[in-house]
């Protein structure tokens, strides 16, 4: 009997470990069951560890318990962790020698994100960083982290991201048409969604495309575009004929500086610009990442430094004007919101100066990080959100691959 009660004991706290990552982790459709198997496995354990031993012994209990449970915990968020992206890429069909039918294919390259719950973006974050050697969230506290990215999931019911880079690559292809190039095809592709740049360039190939375009619809250059561009050289479309060329991020393209100034302009609705607050929310990356990717805040700052002196050439104070990062860095939304106030601002407006489109941190983070800092009553807060489909950010993204065209002789 009493060996019974101490695998009881065990399984009980390894149960608990297992049960409580999953619960973390696990689609909004399946925690329930695993919040139940988990309170079921803690309650059962408390009962074991009260009534059923004493002394010496349920210091031993608790021991064990706290060891078993830790091995559940990291035996589980091991499996998490190592999950596998599971998108994958055509075959690659076009042969050696295949000049194709000489149209060019424009290769949509943006992050992406899952519209509903998915943490694999994540998941490849980690193991790119951890690859690299660069500290970022404790591998103890990962699950947290991924129950955070559920939670502001059901906070906003689901990310408009895709959805929104869909409507403006139709948008570009639009200007194209437009001005005459009925030829050029369209892929959208995205760094966390499908499909993957690499699928997306396999696709051209294979429908006869002679050129390609690869317009990186990105704020700057990071690991993000660095893994872009890994995906798509890993290819070798050049053994084939077919050269690619890269438009680079858009940090310094007029147009899309110019789309943050139109977009106050017309939120204004009869406020003095004198009287307006302005916050350009940068993402933000810990300094040990900029040791490898040191263009990832030089390019943030210089974008939203150009659109402060542009916003201040168009009638808006500059002292009511500022930066925040998103994370890692300071000062913080809330803070900077709390200096606007104290400046006598009627209405502030904030952007998620370094998110394409909408998604989780311009619908929820940002706001949310914003919604923290004590304001009167009678001061709105506006979010004017991603860069979206303003059509200066199509022109902005037209202008880029038409430079990259002609630098490489398209």
């Amino acid at each position: 009997m009493t060996a019974l009660i101490w695998v009881l004991l065990i399984v009980l706290s390894t149960l608990l470990g297992i049960s409580l990552v999953s619960y973390l982790t696990v689609s909004p459709l399946q925690m329930s069951f695993y919040m139940f198997i988990a309170t079921l496995a803690m309650s059962a354990l408390v009962w074991v560890l009260a009534s059923l031993f004493r002394g010496e012994e349920l210091l031993l209990a608790v021991c064990l318990s706290l060891l078993f449970f830790s091995a559940g915990y990291g035996l589980r968020t091991q499996q998490v962790l190592s999950h596998e992206d599971s998108r994958s890429a055509p075959k690659l069909t076009r042969l050696k020698g295949d000049p194709g039918d000489g149209h060019t294919a424009v290769i949509y390259f943006t992050h992406g994100e899952p519209e509903t719950y998915n943490p694999i973006g994540w998941l490849n974050q980690f193991r790119e960083l951890d690859q690299q050697g660069i500290p970022f969230v404790p591998w103890v506290v990962r699950p947290l982290f991924i129950f955070q990215l559920r939670q502001a999931y059901l906070k906003v019911g689901q990310s408009h991201h895709r959805q929104m880079h869909i409507q403006m690559l139709k948008q570009l292809e639009g200007t194209f048409r437009a001005e005459g190039y009925t030829s050029t095809k369209f892929y959208l592709s995205f760094l966390d969604e499908e499909p993957r740049p690499d699928a997306a360039l396999i696709q051209a190939l294979n429908d006869g495309a002679s050129r390609i375009v690869v317009a990186e619809v990105f704020v700057s250059i990071s690991n993000h575009t660095a893994e872009g561009e890994k995906l798509i050289k890993e290819v070798h479309a050049e053994e084939l004929g077919v050269p690619v060329v890269f438009t680079n991020p858009l940090w310094d393209s007029t147009p899309l500086q110019q789309s943050f100034v139109v977009k106050a302009d017309a939120a204004l609705d009869g406020t003095d610009k004198a009287k307006v607050g302005l916050i350009l929310v940068g993402h933000g990356q810990p300094a040990e990442w900029d040791r490898e990717f040191p263009t990832e805040t030089e390019h943030e700052l210089s974008l939203r430094e150009q659109i402060l002196k542009r916003l201040e050439a168009d009638g808006y104070r500059m002292e009511n004007m500022g930066l925040a990062w998103m994370e890692f860095r300071e000062p913080q939304p809330a803070e900077k919101v709390e200096a606007l106030i104290m400046n006598g601002v009627e209405k502030i407006f904030y952007f998620p100066a370094a998110i394409s489109a909408d998604s989780i941190h311009s619908q929820y983070d940002i706001p949310k990080l914003i919604g923290e800092a004590k304001v009167p009553a009678g001061v709105p807060l506006v979010n004017l959100g991603a860069w979206n489909d303003h059509p200066l950010v199509i022109q902005a993204i037209r202008e880029k691959i038409q430079s990259a065209q002609n630098m490489s002789g398209q």
